[in-house]
């Protein structure tokens, strides 16, 4: 094939379908540019992007600041691993450590690998500090979680289609409801070896499941009252995609240790964090936790380059205010909906709840609906679509995507 042929989105769905592992079932559209709140396909259609890369890429796609910071830091050094320093991590763990307040960072690639490290850390705190007998620690978690899909993680997943055949599993972590208090505080009771609480303010792969106001204060209190660490999955929910630069801003918390990962970077590298304070980050000693990338000259400026973009651009105030408008929006049509039946979230992460079981396939029409009307969303298990756009969107842009959610759904009224 000459590599001035043009070649049709079908032409590249069944290239990755003969050449790449089946482990994904993307919507069929494929995508060749974005700028800001939009994406092109290869074809040249443009389409309001309403996922942005599971809220990666929060401050729109190819943000020239961003951007920019990776091609200056590309051109200059990519790589030491961490057998040497470099001149940018110590800038970027001081920047990233003063932003969330925190006295120290473990900086690692994907938001998978950053949930890995904070149980690493939690466990070797139990041992070292806490007192728990070696091999005994135990991790309290939710039903309903996503975390990622690594071995350890998949130990504790509701997921099956993520769990099946992929055993032995993991020990040492205790599942309770999501969003009940009485479930935490019995199995807080129930061990002297609990060592953390594991837990995503709002859990998104679940449908974007707000839990109920107070929830996350009472279970910081409760951890406190029994000498366990608060750790709180931020992959999804933080930098600014709720409406507050982090999620347990909303009760004003701070956890004894934060994962982030994913619009840390502003989509455009790998870039995932657990932060703490010295009391628990000071377990970990050389040769002991790290990762080759993690933490490369790269990474570093891209992240303080996209973080900055966060506070000068006003992200947080924009998907909080753009949030309410929508959420009022959907609300007054799923009033009188036989289709909709259910709008909820926060800031500028949302979903729909689709008037249908799980195992139906109309979410996904109403996705595929909305991919030929413009705007493109994913539906996560079966009957929800999530609605999360970049937060660079402006109002205007929000009410014509609003216009085009309704019109699709009225189709399947």
């Amino acid at each position: 094939m000459s590599v001035l042929e043009k070649v049709s989105s079908q032409n590249l769905i069944e290239l990755e379908d003969k050449y790449g592992a089946h482990n994904y079932h993307p919507l069929p559209v494929v995508l060749s540019k974005g700028e800001g709140v939009y994406v092109w396909d290869v074809e040249g259609k443009r389409y309001y992007d309403f996922l942005s890369a599971y809220s990666a890429v929060n401050q729109g796609h190819c943000h020239p600041k961003i951007v920019g910071a990776m091609i200056q830091q590309a051109q200059t050094l990519t790589l030491t691993s961490r057998a040497f320093y470099n001149d940018q991590l110590g800038p970027y763990e001081e920047y990233l450590t003063r932003y969330f307040g925190f006295d120290k960072v473990l900086p690692m690639n994907t938001g998978a690998e950053a949930v890995e490290t904070a149980i690493k850390i939690t466990r070797k705190w139990a041992y070292e500090v806490k007192g728990i007998a070696e091999k005994q620690a135990e991790i309290i978690v939710c039903d309903g979680n996503f975390h990622g899909r690594t071995t350890t993680i998949i130990s504790f997943s509701n997921d099956e289609n993520a769990r099946k055949n992929f055993g032995p599993y993991t020990d040492g972590f205790i599942k309770i409801p999501y969003d009940s208090i009485e479930a935490l505080e019995m199995a807080l009771q129930s061990s002297p070896n609990i060592a953390g609480f594991l837990v995503e303010p709002i859990q998104g792969e679940a449908g974007v499941y707000v839990p109920s106001e107070g929830y996350l204060s009472r279970a910081k209190a409760l951890c406190e009252k029994y000498n366990v660490l608060f750790i709180a999955d931020e992959v999804q929910t933080g930098i600014a995609r709720t409406g507050k630069l982090l999620a347990v801003d909303h009760e004003n918390i701070k956890p004894d240790v934060l994962i982030l990962g994913k619009a840390v970077s502003g989509g455009v590298y790998p870039v995932s964090a657990v932060l703490a304070n010295d009391a628990i980050m000071n377990v970990i000693k050389p040769g002991q936790h790290g990762s080759t990338f993690g933490g490369n000259p790269v990474a570093a400026a891209v992240a303080v380059a996209a973080l900055e973009v966060v506070k000068e651009e006003k992200l947080a105030e924009n998907a909080h205010r753009l949030g309410k408008i929508f959420r009022s929006k959907l609300a007054a049509y799923t009033t009188n909906s036989k289709i909709a039946t259910l709008v909820r979230g926060k800031g500028l992460l949302n979903a729909v709840v689709i008037n249908d079981t799980e195992d139906s396939d109309t979410a996904w029409n109403i996705c595929m609906a909305l991919r030929d009307n413009g705007l493109l969303a994913k539906p996560t298990h079966g009957n929800i679509i999530r609605f999360a756009p970049p937060l660079v969107m402006n109002e205007e842009q929000l009410l014509d995507c609003v216009s085009i959610i309704i019109k699709t759904l009225k189709q399947f009224e």
